[in-house]
């Protein structure tokens, strides 16, 4: 068993610091989610959509950060609920090629006019020049790190 000098406390690690901010983020959110009648999932591949445009299945898990099974499973809640479409992509028939829908469009903006004055909170609370150099310095952890992963057919599943 590691002893404290070469394990954090896990509260105090990289990994639970990142994530309990996660959390503190996400929880004033859920809330807004819940009544726009979404999950934290959901909403991250409408806000991927709503911002880069159409994409395929395996864009949409990279960009939102979400295994594609558990992407599969997304597409179809939200397509059934007309929040997206699917098409056939004309290049490769293989390939389905998914779109936001203007009533998933509609969720977007009105969730996101919600949720920006959290955000404006969240920036008061902590300095917008703080936030800034945080977010800045949390992508650019994420890039440096990027090598350190294993393959993709390697990485051990998790609930992302």
């Amino acid at each position: 068993m590691p002893n404290s000098e070469t394990l954090a406390p896990y509260p105090r690690s990289l990994a639970g610091t990142l994530l309990a901010a996660r959390e503190a983020v996400m929880a004033p959110i859920r809330p807004l989610l819940r009544d726009a009648g979404v999950t934290d999932q959901q909403w991250r591949v409408l806000r991927v959509l709503a911002d880069a445009g159409p994409l395929d299945a395996s864009g949409i898990a990279e960009r939102a950060l979400l295994y594609p099974p558990s992407v599969t499973r997304i597409l179809r809640e939200l397509v059934d609920r007309d929040f997206l479409s699917r098409a056939i992509d004309d290049a490769d028939r293989r390939r389905s090629v998914i779109k936001i829908t203007p009533a998933g469009i509609a969720l977007v903006r009105n969730t996101a006019a919600r949720t920006a004055h959290i955000l404006a909170r969240y920036r008061d609370a902590f300095g917008a020049d703080r936030l800034e150099r945080f977010i800045a310095e949390a992508a650019a952890l994420v890039h440096t790190l990027e090598s350190f992963a294993p393959p993709e057919a390697d990485r051990v599943q998790d609930h992302r």
